[in-house]
C-alpha cells in the first residue's frame, strides 16, 4: 500500500490551463488533496512565458493573447493576476503591402484600389465578390462565399496551406471561418468585451493559481513515472487522449511549430513592428507569422525580441487537424473515455479541439461543478477521500 506521502485524491497530468483550473477548484472549493505533474520544466503549458537572455518577456511557445466574453471565466482568473489591457492587432504582408487582419474596410481599399465611404458600400463591394455556395464543405467555401475568389488567395490560401500543408478545400469550415469580416475600419483582430493580458504574464499567474496548501506540484514528471507509485481514485488527464489509451486505436494527427527568434536593439524602447504580429501568406516565405512580444507585454526595453513561426509536422501537439476522419477517430477513443469513471478528460488535447485559453478555463470550471456534482460532493465541506467511483 503506498505510504501517505504517496496518496492523493486527485492526479492531475498537465500544468497548463485545463490542469491548473481543475487542481485549484479541486484543492480550494472541495477540499482535496491534489498532485498535478507535468512533463515539461514549468507551469503555464504552451501559454509559458519568460524573460530570454536579453531580459525581454517572451511567449516560449507562441503569442497568447487572453480574450473572452465570460465574465466567469475573467473573474476566476482575475484572483490570480491584475491586467494590463491590450487589444491585439495583427496586419498580414500582401504584394509589398501591409494590410490588417481580418478583412475590413482599409483592407480592401488597400488591395483592390476602390473607396468605400460607408459599411453599406463595403458590404455590397464584398457581395459583389462572393461566389455563394449553398453548404459550405470546406475552408475554401466558407472565405470564397464572404469576400471571393481574390481575397481568398492573396489572404487565406497560402497562409491555410502553410500551417495545415493542406489545401483550404481539404479543411473543414471551420478552420477559417472564425475569422470575422467587417465592413468598417475596426482593425481589432477580436471583439470581444474583455481583452487584457496577466500584467506580471502567464507564469506568475500559473504560479499563484497553483500556489495552495492541498495542492503538490512535481515539474518534469511524466505520468509514467508516478503511474506505479502515486494512488489516486481520481485522475484528471489534460493530454493527448489517444496518449492516454495508449494510441491503441492509431495517432491522432497534429501540427506543431518551430520557432526561430530574433533580438534587435531597440534604443529608447521603441518597437519593430507596427503591430505585434504580421502574417506572411505567401508560400515562397516559409515562415507563417512574426510575432513582437513587447506589444503583448507593455514592457519597455532597449532590445525587442521576435519570434518566426513554421508549421512541422513534428513536435509538441498543438493543432487538432480539422478532418473528418480525425473527429472519427478521436470519437472511438471518445467511447473509450466514457468507461473511465475514474478519469476526467479536460482540455484541447484531452478533446482534440482548437480552443482558446477562455474556453479551456470554461470547460474546466464546468468540467469540475459537473464531476463535483454527480459525486455528491459540497464544495469546502467535501470528504477528504472521494467515493468510489460508479
Amino acid at each position: 500500500m503506498p505510504s501517505p506521502e504517496h496518496r492523493f485524491d486527485v492526479l492531475v497530468v498537465g500544468a497548463g490551463f485545463a490542469g491548473g483550473v481543475c487542481a485549484r477548484r479541486m484543492a480550494e472549493d472541495y477540499g482535496l488533496r491534489v498532485l498535478v505533474i507535468d512533463r515539461r520544466p514549468h507551469v503555464a503549458g504552451n501559454a509559458h512565458d519568460a524573460p530570454d537572455e536579453h531580459g525581454v518577456l517572451i511567449h516560449t511557445y507562441g503569442p497568447h493573447i487572453f480574450h473572452t466574453n465570460a465574465g466567469k471565466v475573467t473573474d476566476f482568473l482575475s484572483r490570480f493576476t491584475e491586467w494590463l489591457p491590450y487589444e491585439h492587432r495583427v496586419w498580414a504582408e500582401v504584394d509589398g503591402r501591409i494590410v490588417p487582419l481580418p478583412i475590413n474596410r482599409r483592407t480592401i481599399q488597400a488591395l483592390h484600389g476602390v473607396e468605400l465611404g460607408t459599411e453599406e458600400e463595403t458590404a455590397a463591394y464584398l457581395a459583389s465578390l462572393a461566389e455563394p455556395r449553398a453548404t459550405l464543405q470546406n475552408s475554401e467555401d466558407s472565405v470564397v462565399a464572404k469576400v471571393g475568389r481574390d481575397l481568398y488567395e492573396r489572404l487565406f490560401r497560402g497562409y491555410t496551406r502553410k500551417q495545415w500543408a493542406l489545401d483550404p478545400s481539404e479543411l473543414h469550415a471551420q478552420v477559417t471561418a472564425r475569422l470575422p469580416v467587417r465592413f468598417n475600419d475596426d482593425d481589432r483582430y477580436f471583439g470581444d468585451s474583455f481583452q487584457q493580458m496577466p500584467a506580471a504574464g502567464f507564469t506568475t499567474m500559473f504560479e499563484r493559481m497553483l500556489d495552495h496548501p492541498n495542492i503538490e506540484l512535481r515539474l518534469g514528471t511524466e505520468y509514467e513515472d508516478v503511474r506505479a507509485e502515486v494512488e489516486a481514485a481520481q485522475i484528471v488527464w489534460t493530454g493527448p487522449i489517444d496518449e492516454f489509451f495508449g494510441y491503441r486505436l492509431g495517432r491522432l494527427p497534429y501540427r506543431s511549430l518551430h520557432f526561430e527568434r530574433e533580438t534587435r536593439a531597440t534604443p529608447g524602447g521603441r518597437l519593430v513592428q507596427p503591430v505585434a504580429v504580421i502574417n506572411y501568406p505567401n508560400e515562397r516565405i516559409p515562415y507563417t507569422r512574426v510575432t513582437e512580444f513587447r506589444h503583448l507585454t507593455g514592457q519597455v526595453h532597449d532590445f525587442s525580441t521576435l519570434t518566426y513561426e513554421y508549421p512541422t509536422a513534428e513536435g509538441d501537439p498543438y493543432y487538432p487537424i480539422p478532418r473528418p476522419e480525425n473527429r472519427e477517430l478521436y470519437h472511438r477513443y471518445e467511447a473509450l473515455a466514457a468507461e473511465r469513471d475514474d478519469v476526467l478528460f479536460v482540455g484541447r488535447l484531452a478533446r482534440y479541439q482548437y480552443l482558446n485559453m477562455d474556453q479551456v478555463v470554461a470547460q474546466a470550471l464546468v468540467a469540475v461543478e459537473r464531476w463535483a456534482a454527480a459525486r455528491g460532493l459540497a464544495g469546502a465541506l467535501a470528504e477528504r477521500t472521494l467515493p468510489e467511483a460508479a
